[in-house]
């Protein structure tokens, strides 16, 4: 029998997983039902922002408002390209100094922030014709830092049980700062996502009862103090019977639906957003595509972010790391979840929260954040595509060299 050189013989065929430095460099690789879902609503965003806008600028070859809009689409392209080509560890490194910066602007914005409609949720940037919105990005570190947390806390693929009080702590600040402003549409967007981070980690259902009925009572304590909630509260319970007041924009936003039919009028043949429904052009802007598109631009819309969620959450489930699997789940909430609510706004399933459609309404701040929310998902894709290499010693099961 012929033997065998030293140098020649069989290695063992388990894969090993290569080092962090490694895995660095492996080329990117775009999924592409993520790609094509979000490809599809900001198309759509574009036209649809156009054919809105373009009746608040009689006379205008490009109205203005449109013009913006697509600037802020061009910004938002970039950072989801830059996003999504940054390794994971940076977003593990920069999470908590992100969500310090984030805390800091929400903290200035009572005291430096704009008002407009009876909120202060604006920070105006000295000599720049712009403005920040501190709710978004806040929005987005907070997420990053919880899993930062949750991830470091991880042990044999389950959270520490004291993992869950500080978790909880991170989360007081920003929706406090939120509700001062007042935003509780935000705050309850960070909360809900939040909730479904610590879902993905591992935590129990019953540690996450108390907390959140908590959270609910504050919510409902809020709404009773605050007259604007209330108002809103009232108009969602009775449109019709307020349709001049509280009810007016719910009302208006069910006369689109009802002369869209399921075809639509024509894109740019729409009369409500003739200055009949309030905010057309940011939170009200599927009634604009349900009386243009009718019933199959609205579904074509929902389908969307159905493919968008269904794809996102595949990405987390195939994650090999406990830090990708909870940015990819909560990268996939703050895309899916203002959608939701948004959408039951403007169907009369919620009260107005003052929400906007994720790449289709009109506002660079929500565009930008939404690009870098994507970015980083399909970063998260990218690396949980790539076969596996060596383990890093010392990592659980699912501990692998971020990428």
């Amino acid at each position: 029998m012929k033997r065998q050189r030293p140098g020649n013989r069989r290695r063992n065929s388990t894969p090993r997983r290569a080092p962090a430095a490694a895995q660095s460099g492996r080329p990117f690789s775009l999924d592409g039902t993520l790609a094509t879902s979000a490809a599809l609503l900001v198309g759509l965003g574009i036209v649809m922002n156009y054919s809105t806008t373009a009746a608040l600028a009689i006379g205008e070859a490009v109205p203005p408002l449109a013009l913006r809009h697509w600037a802020g689409v061009a910004v938002a392209l970039l950072c989801a390209a830059g996003a999504a080509r940054l390794p994971l560890r940076f977003w593990d490194r920069a999470a908590f100094p992100l969500y310090f910066a984030a805390i800091a602007l929400l903290v200035a914005t009572p005291f430096l922030g704009v008002s407009a409609n009876g909120a202060q949720r604006w920070l105006a940037v000295p000599g720049l014709p712009i403005a920040i919105q501190p709710s978004e990005p806040a929005r987005l570190a907070t997420v990053l830092a919880l899993a930062v947390l949750l991830a470091r806390a991880t042990h044999r693929d389950r959270p520490r049980p004291e993992a869950l009080r500080p978790a909880l702590t991170l989360l007081i600040a920003p929706a406090a700062l939120l509700l001062l402003q007042p935003d509780l549409g935000s705050a309850i967007v960070l909360l809900a996502v939040a909730a479904l981070v610590l879902f993905a980690s591992g935590i129990p259902l019953g540690r996450l009862v108390l907390p959140g009925l908590g959270a609910a009572a504050a919510a409902a304590a809020y709404v009773a103090a605050r007259p604007y909630a209330l108002a809103r509260l009232r108009g969602f319970l009775d449109p019709w019977q307020n349709a001049h007041s509280e009810g007016f924009q719910l009302v208006q936003s069910f006369v689109a639906f009802g002369r869209g039919g399921a075809l639509g009028v024509g894109v740019g043949d729409g009369r409500q957003k003739l200055f009949y429904l309030p905010e057309a052009h940011t939170d009200f802007i599927l009634s604009v595509i349900a009386e243009e598109l009718g019933l199959l631009g609205v579904l074509a819309v929902l389908g969307s972010f159905a493919a968008l969620a269904i794809a996102g959450l595949r990405v987390a489930a195939r994650a090999r790391d406990p830090f990708a699997l909870l940015v990819a789940t909560g990268m996939t909430a703050l895309l899916v979840l203002p959608a939701l609510i948004n959408a039951a706004v403007v169907m009369g399933l919620a009260p107005t929260t003052g929400l906007t459609l994720p790449f289709i309404s009109h506002g660079s701040n929500s565009l930008v954040c939404t690009g870098v929310a994507l970015g980083v998902l399909l970063r998260v894709a990218s690396h949980e595509a790539a076969p596996p290499t060596v383990r890093v010693r010392g990592a659980s099961s699912r501990g692998f060299a971020r990428a």
